[in-house]
């Protein structure tokens, strides 16, 4: 047994033989030392799932009403059922008399049940139902029901969670397993039937708020991989998830509470009274601190008087307004949300109503003849929306749709979502997109301006296909070297995050963090707008720290990681789930198993090999990259012209590398350098000036700009090559080719504008020069460069 793997291997075996009851077993030395990329997939595909399965009925009970969270003294198990479903409540109440040592009480959700109801519920929190299969009990008996199985995020969970499991069944489809894709969606429906919105998590607490909305695209996933001998049977079904889609837009995502009727944009912004009641005892002790002394009672205290209505408390309304649509859009905490985010049009939920709107508006043209009728009674919400922002038609045919309307009273067509779509774009464009910064940012509609966080959910307009083919150029060239690190992408940039203390701690979405769901939809994105090599690289860098970390920790698959430094240690709140475990891991954590599964269908078998090695990303990269430059003089370079220099023209010529910049503090030398190459020109100097925006958007003008300013400005007369990056992913090769040959003080990397390479006759890279390195400085070595002989 050599090394922690091998042997971690071995106390995996004896923990599955101890489960079996297994005295002796006997084991290959293969099995000790497989491949870990095979040994993860496989222990994700046929164990992982499998453990991470629930259902709720009467076989499931026991587990499925342990609830964690409940700190109240009512700790009875209890199921709340709909009131529109009093078969599934007979049923549940024969469960109860038929297994008294659960202590089951069977409760009802009404169908117009408020925030004040879900409040009072809050002393005797349950299980929400889900759907279920009638069976047939014979004739003249009340059906019985069997739950539909779906899959919890990680151990201790026994909730249906909204988004996560969008981004499991992206796993489950991935492994073949469509069946269970499938009911989860079932769930979804059932829950914007019955719940009026696809719940946060199916807790008595959580009625009141959905999360990041992802059915239409679930299903369209799903609709792609049913059994094609049925196809209308898989129809019908598709018919009833964008049914069931286009009622959860309307009732939840369009409604007033959460339209902001001027921008036009949503905002996760939940209704809900008094204090969350599923976090931690202690979570929100610093903010009611200040108000409890006011009264002189203790935390505990205020607490029963705030959510009895005994005390008021406006500030306090407010913070739990931000509080609860944090919560709501998933990244529950951030920095980037704080005490704001209902107030926030943030660019995930346009990317993601944007998707729907695009989801629905296909299905109905390409699957139902465009036209679709709705079966259940509900309010169409108005169109256009948004009155700042001025409405242009795109399409005259299309009816008055400036007022609600009733559901039942008139057919859905393509027509009107495509121009939905379009309105959202718009609005988009207007409202999140920063041009000058290169990126997607949201939108504070109270205070009515950007916010500066920057977010790497700007790659989910990408995604959703929302990007216009220039803004995506932008986002890849700009802003993907802000959140790129060694391990992937992480949730926002360590500037926008701003500095931690003991008094301003560490939340989990913020940098280092990094987190499957963004992984995935960054990778998609990049696909879908023909970014295949980016959209492989940082899956690899992914995989390869999830892979480590499997190797390393013993099969841990945590909820998150620390991307910077490439392991799961995160100090911030909520613990990380899937790293607990004994001897063997036996689930990992449901985004992350699922992540990857598809990781691994992004990535060539090339580059599996090389994760199987744990080859080092930038290891890997760079040999890919430089395999085939073996010389300086392999290299080329592009005019604005569209002509090239082959750089083997250059042998036995003496050449200063520069990236250079317009209207950099360094500008001034650009004169400098125009003097040497005035200067050394005829005795065989070549000065070649790469302009570069990467620095400060320092360089904004276009190519043709470039030189005339800086011919006008500096008297430049030597080669300005097109514009291009000196750093990253899309590094001119000839950058990539001269940082490793002459490290400067980032290693590599080049820190600004006006770094300098000084390369012999001979092609070798003898010098670099840091950006304060004035041109006249390094004249005396160009002289001794060009004096020797080649």
């Amino acid at each position: 047994i050599r090394g922690t793997y091998m042997l971690s291997n071995l106390l995996q075996e004896l923990a599955l033989a101890r489960d079996h009851g297994q005295k002796q077993i006997v084991l290959d030395e293969a099995r000790l030392n497989e491949n870990p990329v095979s040994r993860l997939t496989r222990m994700i595909r046929n164990s992982f799932w499998s453990n991470l399965t629930r259902r709720i009925d009467g076989d499931a009970l026991e587990k499925i009403c342990a609830d964690p969270k409940n700190r109240g003294s009512n700790r009875a198990p209890r199921i709340y059922v709909p009131e529109a479903e009093p078969g599934m409540r007979k049923y549940y109440e024969r469960i109860a008399a038929a297994k008294p040592h659960l202590g089951l009480i069977v409760d009802t959700v009404p169908t117009n049940f408020d925030a004040k109801w879900v409040k009072d519920q809050n002393d005797k929190p349950g299980i929400l139902a889900l759907a279920m299969k009638e069976v047939s009990r014979g004739e003249g008996q009340d059906p019985d029901y069997q739950g539909i199985p779906f899959v919890v995020p990680g151990a201790r969970f026994n909730e249906l969670y909204n988004w996560d499991s969008y981004f499991i069944s992206l796993g489950l489809l991935a492994d073949g397993h469509v069946e269970l894709a499938k009911g989860i969606v079932e769930h979804f429906l059932f829950e914007i039937k019955h719940y009026r919105k696809i719940l946060n998590g199916n807790r008595s607490y959580y009625l009141m708020r959905s999360q990041p909305p992802f059915l239409t695209d679930l299903a369209l996933q799903v609709f792609a991989q049913l059994d094609p001998e049925t196809p209308e049977e898989n129809k019908a079904w598709l018919k009833r998830a964008i049914q069931g889609a286009i009622e959860e837009y309307h009732i939840v995502w369009q409604e007033e509470r959460r339209l902001d009727p001027v921008t036009g944009l949503s905002r996760y912004r939940p209704d809900g009274l008094g204090i969350p009641p599923e976090t931690e005892a202690s979570h929100f002790t610093a903010v009611l601190q200040p108000y409890a002394e006011e009264l002189g009672v203790s935390v505990n205290e205020y607490t029963e008087m705030y959510n009895s209505g005994e005390v008021k408390n406006e500030k306090l309304d407010e913070y739990f307004l931000h509080d609860r649509g944090v919560r709501e859009s998933g990244h529950d905490t951030t920095y980037r949300f704080e005490k704001r985010c209902a107030d926030l049009g943030t660019i995930d939920l346009c990317s993601l109503l944007y998707k729907i709107e695009i989801d629905i508006a296909t299905s109905i043209r390409e699957h139902f003849d465009d036209s679709l009728e709705l079966d259940h009674e509900f309010t169409l919400t108005p169109f256009p929306f948004g009155t700042e922002v001025p409405y242009k038609p795109t399409d005259p045919s299309l009816p008055d749709l400036s007022q609600p309307r009733s559901s039942t009273a008139s057919k859905q067509t393509s027509a009107e979502w495509f121009a939905r779509a379009a309105r959202r774009k718009d609005l988009a464009d207007h409202y999140l997109w920063h041009e000058g910064r290169g990126l997607y940012t949201d939108y504070d509609c109270k205070k009515k301006k950007q916010s500066l966080y920057e977010s790497v959910t700007t790659f989910w307009p990408m995604w959703a296909g929302m990007a216009s083919e220039q803004q995506a150029e932008k986002i890849m060239r700009y802003s993907l070297i802000k959140f790129e690190v060694a391990g992937g992408l992480v949730s926002g940039t360590e500037s926008s995050r701003g500095r931690i203390s003991l008094q301003r701690p560490n939340r989990q979405w913020d940098y280092p963090a990094a987190w499957s769901p963004h992984q995935i939809m960054a990778w998609v994105g990049c696909s879908k707008y023909g970014y295949a090599h980016e959209a492989q690289r940082l899956a690899y860098r992914w995989l390869h720290m999830i892979t480590v970390g499997f190797v390393e920790a013993g099969g841990c698959i945590p909820e998150k990681l620390d991307a910077v430094a490439g392991n799961a240690n995160i100090d911030a709140e909520y613990g990380n789930q899937g790293t607990d475990f004994h001897l063997i891991p036996r689930e990992g954590f449901g985004w992350t198993n699922a992540s990857y599964q598809v990781g691994l269908t992004f990535i060539t078998q090339l580059q599996r090999r090389a994760l199987g090695a744990l080859t080092p990303p930038d290891v890997f990269f760079r040999a890919g990259r430089m395999a085939s430059v073996a010389s300086f003089y392999e290299l080329e370079a592009e005019k604005p012209s569209g002509d090239k220099i082959k750089f083997d023209d250059l042998k036995g010529k003496v050449v200063l590398v520069v990236n250079t910049a317009t209207k950099c503090g360094f500008t001034y030398q650009f004169t400098g350098l125009e003097e040497l190459n005035k200067k050394y020109k005829d005795q065989g100097l070549v000065v070649l000036g790469f302009p570069s925006d990467q620095f400060g958007h320092q360089n904004p003008e276009d190519d043709e700009t470039t030189g005339s300013v800086c011919q006008r400005n500096h008297g430049v007369t030597f080669p300005l090559l097109k514009k291009g990056d000196v750093n990253g992913s899309n590094a001119h090769p000839v950058f990539q080719y001269l940082k490793p040959k002459a490290k400067g003080i980032l290693g590599e990397r080049i820190a600004w504008n006006f770094t300098k390479f000084l390369v012999d006759k001979r092609g070798n890279v003898i010098h670099r020069y840091a950006p304060i390195t004035k041109p006249d400085a390094i004249a005396a070595d160009i002289e001794k460069a060009l004096a020797e002989s080649v």
